[in-house]
């Protein structure tokens, strides 16, 4: 049983990218090509209802499993679905607090092994919920999924760094979305003539 990437994510979950046009080598960290097989080995048996899902990029491990689903007969109703969502977070909060002296002692071995943070999640169906990820500054603060888009652009020698592609990506957008973007700052704009047109503090004296 082997884990699987993250659906819709890029990348390809090994932890030695090539080398992009001024990236970073895959000497500058652990190799983690092995790291799926290695948490499939670490992990104890029964937390998962199947292999984990195992993404790296340069900064974090991200560790995502499928845990049972609920039982539990719940209407398709809007409060049947209500009851049917706190079920699920119940029960991902359970596996939180129960597993997490034994996920601290299982990512500092990873760190160490790998040179890398460990961050964990756990999924019932469509519910995910991610419990410590690192936000990494890139003239912003991203998290795993987004800093892999940017160091794919990295590795294909499209950006030299991840400002860089950053930068590219902002553009990119701005090329493509003028119009949608003009019908935002209309749309702003017009919350400023309302807002200016309102009562001040004053007025209420």
């Amino acid at each position: 049983m082997t884990g699987r990437m993250h659906r819709g994510w890029p990348g390809t979950g090994r932890g030695g990218r090539g080398p992009g046009r001024g990236g970073w080598q895959q000497a500058d960290l652990p190799d983690a090509a092995d790291a799926t097989a290695w948490f499939h080995g670490r992990l104890p048996d029964g937390w998962f209802t199947g292999a984990p899902e195992v993404t790296v990029d340069r900064e974090e491990i991200l560790v995502v499993g499928e845990l049972p689903g609920v039982d539990g007969d719940f209407a398709d109703t809007e409060p049947g679905r209500a009851d049917r969502a706190a079920a699920v977070a119940g029960r991902i909060s359970r596996f939180r607090e129960q597993t997490r002296e034994e996920r601290i002692e299982i990512a500092r071995q990873a760190e160490h092994r790998y040179g890398r943070k460990v961050a964990w999640g756990a999924r019932i169906g469509e519910t995910v919920e991610l419990f410590t990820v690192a936000s990494v500054p890139v003239m912003t603060r991203l998290r795993q999924p987004e800093r892999i888009v940017l160091d794919t652009l990295v590795d294909s020698g499209v950006a030299r760094s991840r400002s860089d592609a950053l930068a590219w990506a902002v553009r990119l957008v701005g090329q493509h979305a003028d119009e949608w973007l003009a019908e935002l700052r209309a749309a702003m704009a017009k919350v400023d003539d309302l807002r200016a047109k309102g009562p001040t503090p004053g007025d209420a004296e």
